[in-house]
């Protein structure tokens, strides 16, 4: 059975977050939503462009690519597409797909276009009434991978009218209607204000309506708990990683009901033994930590959690537990993002505490022209030590050459996390 997906919507308006089309009062703040909906179990986000003028289009454009660095759940673009260029931008910045408005019949020459530029698979159109299929049905179904409904009572005509897959974006949430509506075969999925709301537990909702014969994408367990090795008290230790430094944050327990209630919100939940009760993590503090993936030793006896962590891992206010350092041997760290984070650092210092005699300093005082000159150069001296064949030389030139792009990155306020955030995309 193909899995339903659950959508939550953005409303940009000049670039902030807003509760709707009708409603231009202030949602939250953006970043902070986008976190919870990539954390929090949504599958996908459709991002609303409710600009009405060319530079809020663009100021809404730039926030569209800041969100995508953000979530790693796919994002759709709607809104203020009226060429392939629009099209094009909303690609570039990141999103999955864009969803053209229906409202519009000139936008079937767009939509041609575009999936012939992109593929038929990068384009959906939304839809308030059936007008546009009836006048380009044809067309619609060779140009479009799927629809999004946004007026509710077009589903039932659009199912026998049309064979394009749909989802539906709804306010609120009537639990019967939406099982009627998801176990419809061309409907892939629903959204709206309840999945958008940061308060809904979305990995709740997916248990939910699994248990009405809906199949989401949740967290089911490849083993059962009755397969673990557990200690004298019935627990399991739980080891917690951060999933993008791969820092050892914590390390707590977990009880049977521990672990299914993990399951079930998507939020790292354990057992405290000296209070004897189930602790959901962050409940208090609001440091969340959200599952990203669990995992069992050789002797399944240990648990490996990798989290997203809202805020501090350690009731400290450390970001790990283990930050108490007891015996410290020197070495030289061999992780390339690390290194190059370190070195970064050290260039950014320079930038903003300036140094005599440094070369850095050199470069930034000399400003943006000499510091491409110099990557220009580099550049040219790795293609020439490439013409040799031993590789040290290689080695040293591409050395060269990075030191002088992060010169470059500080200068334009570009940061690893960016560039790695990026090739993660492609």
């Amino acid at each position: 059975m193909e899995h339903k997906n659950l959508i939550a919507t953005i409303y940009l308006k000049n670039g902030m977050a807003v509760k709707g089309k009708e409603n231009l009062e202030c949602a939250g703040e953006l970043k902070k939503l986008a976190k919870i909906y990539n954390d929090s179990g949504v599958d996908k986000l459709y991002v609303f462009d409710l600009s009405e003028t060319e530079k809020e289009h663009d100021t809404n454009l730039h926030t569209i690519k800041e969100l995508s660095r953000i979530v790693e759940i796919p994002l759709y673009g709607i809104g203020g597409i009226t060429h392939l260029e629009d099209v094009k931008k909303l690609i570039y910045a990141g999103c999955k797909g864009v969803i053209l408005d229906g409202a519009h019949h000139d936008i079937i020459q767009v939509a041609e276009e575009a999936a012939k530029r992109f593929g038929r698979e990068k384009l959906l159109v939304s839809m308030e009434n059936v007008d546009l299929i009836f006048k380009h049905k044809k067309e619609l179904q060779e140009y479009v991978h799927k629809l999004v409904v946004l007026n509710e009572a077009i589903i039932e005509s659009l199912e026998n009218i049309i064979d394009i897959p749909f989802s539906v974006i709804v306010e609120g949430y009537n639990k019967e209607r939406w099982v009627e509506v998801l176990k419809k075969d061309c409907v892939t999925g629903i959204g709206g204000s309840y999945i958008s709301d940061p308060a809904t537990y979305i990995t709740e909702l997916k248990q939910e309506l699994a248990a009405e014969g809906i199949e989401t994408k949740k967290f089911e367990s490849a083993m059962e708990w009755s397969e673990f090795k557990l200690n004298s008290d019935g627990m399991i230790p739980v080891i917690v990683q951060d999933y993008k430094t791969a820092e050892v944050l914590m390390m707590a327990y977990m009880n049977e009901e521990a672990f299914h209630t993990t399951l079930s919100l998507g939020k790292m939940t354990y057992y405290s033994r000296s209070r004897k009760e189930l602790w959901i993590k962050g409940e208090t503090s609001g440091h969340y930590q959200y599952v990203k993936s669990l995992t069992i030793d050789c002797d399944k006896d240990t648990l490996l959690a990798k989290v997203s962590q809202v805020g501090a891992a350690c009731h400290t206010g450390n970001t790990t537990c283990f930050f108490q350092e007891l015996v410290k041997k020197e070495f030289v760290t061999k992780n390339p993002l690390k290194v190059f984070e370190s070195v970064y650092e050290v260039i950014q210092d320079r930038k903003e505490n300036p140094k005599e005699g440094s070369y850095t300093n050199y470069l930034f005082d000399k400003g943006i022209d000499k510091i491409l000159k110099k990557m220009g150069e580099e550049a040219t001296e790795i293609v020439i030590a490439s013409k040799n064949p031993e590789k040290e030389e290689i080695k040293y030139e591409i050395s060269d050459f990075l030191y002088h792009m992060m010169v470059l990155m500080v200068e334009k306020g570009v940061t690893w996390e960016d560039i790695v955030e990026e090739l993660s995309q492609r």
